[in-house]
């Protein structure tokens, strides 16, 4: 078969890997459709890649093709997605649900052959069956849109309340899509870019707001009476955004922090004490998963997609590009600023 194979540092290549037949309990699917997600990008231009070859690609969506032994769940033409993370399920982290935190996990993608491919291998129990009437392009989006709710259920959300999300990029839109579901009061989206904060308007933000402007924060206490916001779900991972979500957290509200920074973050005496006056909480979020696993992100995501009322605008979507062109996806990367939205990588 032909995968886009990982080969060394900034070396991706579109070439031939060896086929395969599931193993028991594990299923082969035709990968349809997968996104090139951030965690991607140190892999094939850094150093970040565990070990060469390898074959990346975890966000994906496809058909299956063949079963194998034990396999009773999952037949032959479903359309699925795939949760790539395969957690041991014996370690006292997974006997209490908590799959994220398994340090004997295996992850489709990244340390174990990903989607970059036309076909993959993955257990049947990561398999997460869509409707017919769920686009292939819907599917790729599974992971990133449970990563997105993962952070909502860690932080406790609750209907009624003034949401805050800082970062306006797919996980960030995501989010918010999430909260206007869950039965958010207000939703108002924060980011430096017009574009993006007109797609979170469209797909249903009560307000936007740009942080470049010099007021952005009288703006917000403006919407808020005062009074912040409830729920604040920071999505960017930049130093900036992290400490604007302290300013912009209610009393007794709750921070959630699902980007992941590449940059110390330093803060101020006075910022700081605003957690400590405020008694707000601040919580991380990581991956997408809960008991029994996959776990409910997953199955809500998919009905939600089914319903409509998730959605996929189109300019989430910056390229499609067949999985030949794999390594021209990635060199668009090199151009600062070009790539403004998802890179799809398709298998007709």
């Amino acid at each position: 078969m032909k995968a886009g194979v990982l080969y060394a540092k900034d070396d991706i290549r579109y070439a031939d890997w060896p086929d395969f037949t599931p193993g028991p309990d594990m299923i082969k699917v035709k990968m349809r459709v997968c996104g090139i997600c951030g965690s991607d990008l140190p892999r094939v231009l850094g150093d970040a890649a565990h070990f060469y070859p390898v074959i990346l690609g975890h966000e994906f969506s496809g058909e299956v093709v063949e079963v194998g032994e034990g396999v009773e769940t999952i037949k032959p033409g479903d359309r699925v997605a795939g949760a790539p993370l395969m957690p041991c399920l014996k370690c006292d982290d997974c006997q209490q649900g908590n799959y994220a935190l398994c340090r004997n996990y295996g992850f489709v993608g990244s340390r174990q052959p990903g989607a970059f491919a036309e076909y993959v291998e993955i257990p049947a129990r990561n398999a997460i069956v869509f409707d017919d009437n769920v686009t292939f392009e819907q599917g790729a989006l599974f992971e990133p849109s449970t990563v997105a709710i993962h952070g909502l259920l860690q932080a406790d959300f609750r209907g009624g309340c003034d949401v805050a999300i800082l970062g306006g990029g797919n996980i960030g839109i995501l989010a918010m899509q999430w909260a206007n579901i869950l039965g958010a009061k207000s939703v108002t989206v924060f980011d430096i870019d017009e574009d993006r904060l007109a797609l979170a308007g469209r797909l249903g933000a009560d307000h936007m707001i740009n942080t470049k402007e010099a007021d952005y924060l009288a703006q917000a206490m403006e919407l808020t009476a005062g009074h912040g916001y409830d729920f604040v779900f920071e999505t960017a991972g930049q130093p900036a955004t992290i400490k604007i979500g302290y300013e912009l957290t209610a009393g007794k509200g709750t921070l959630c922090c699902i980007g992941t920074p590449s940059r110390p973050v330093e803060f101020s005496p006075e910022l700081w004490e605003k957690m400590n006056r405020r008694e707000f909480k601040v919580t991380g979020s990581w991956m997408s998963y809960s008991a029994p696993f996959p776990g409910r992100e997953w199955t809500m995501t998919a009905h939600y997609f089914g319903t409509g009322e998730l959605r996929l605008e189109d300019s989430m979507v910056f390229k499609r590009m067949p999985l030949s062109q794999i390594a021209e996806a990635f060199d668009m990367f090199r151009t600062p600023g070009l790539v403004k939205g998802k890179i799809l990588l398709t298998n007709d």
